[in-house]
């Protein structure tokens, strides 16, 4: 099973340099000094940070040619700025959320010793039940995490789905990301791998990261290319069913 980590703002593919260029390149020069700037945790933040590269996704979405974690990342953290969310963690763990739930495969629970993957949230808690003390929390961070996505991404379809079947609404997955996320920050794991402080934030600040997700989805995402197909996810699974 695999831990999410915040790795969005430390990995960069040749095409998210040739965008960076191709807006900021005025400012930075060649690919040798961006290729500089970004190896230095302060100056690279300061480049992701710039206003310019946000607006340039907004009006080139059509013919993107950057890698998911670019895009997630620069989306996610200035509209979380806007939200009052400035914990570049954050906004990098969320952007790496997106950019691993928006592969449909990678949505699904799988855990060791089970034949299939798990699909809905009432067989995760049932499997909570019998897992042993590693396996918890993986489960526990995957729940938070696809509480988040699901109700981030696809508000209207929860809400739609409330209130025509009955199923669990917004408030249901905010209460299930919330109390998941808090007790895989207090597993012994979550110090392990250096995530136990972005899961208690995003416990304490879980309605705050679901709003500004749904401003993203809203008015910021571009679905359509396979690498953003993100409605694959509701595609033949029942994201609510039996929770």
């Amino acid at each position: 099973m695999k831990v999410i980590r915040p790795n969005c703002r430390a990995q960069f593919a040749a095409e998210d340099i040739e965008f960076i260029l191709s807006v900021l390149g005025g400012k930075i020069g060649t690919a040798d000094c961006l290729i500089k700037l970004l190896a230095d945790e302060e100056e690279r933040d300061l480049i992701l940070d710039d206003e310019a590269l946000f607006h340039a996704l907004l009006e080139r979405r059509g013919c993107l040619r950057v890698s998911s974690r670019f895009y997630f990342y620069i989306l996610v953290r200035h509209v979380f700025l806007r939200s009052d969310l400035k914990d570049r963690e954050m906004a990098d763990y969320v952007a790496e959320v997106l950019a691993e739930f928006s592969r449909s495969e990678r949505a699904r629970c799988a855990v060791p010793g089970q034949a299939n993957p798990m699909d809905y949230f009432f067989e995760m808690l049932t499997a909570l039940q019998k897992a042993d003390d590693r396996t918890s929390f993986f489960i526990r961070a995957h729940i938070g995490n696809y509480s988040l996505f699901l109700s981030g991404v696809f508000p209207n379809r929860i809400r739609f789905r409330a209130e025509a079947r009955g199923f669990p609404n917004l408030k249901y997955y905010e209460g299930l990301g919330r109390t998941q996320y808090r007790m895989a920050s207090d597993h012994r794991l979550a110090q392990r791998f250096e995530v136990a402080q972005v899961l208690g934030t995003l416990a304490e600040r879980f309605g705050a990261t679901r709003m500004a997700l749904n401003d993203i989805a809203d008015r910021l995402f571009s679905i359509g290319d396979e690498s953003y197909a993100l409605e694959a996810l509701l595609s033949g699974r029942g994201e609510g069913e039996g929770s």
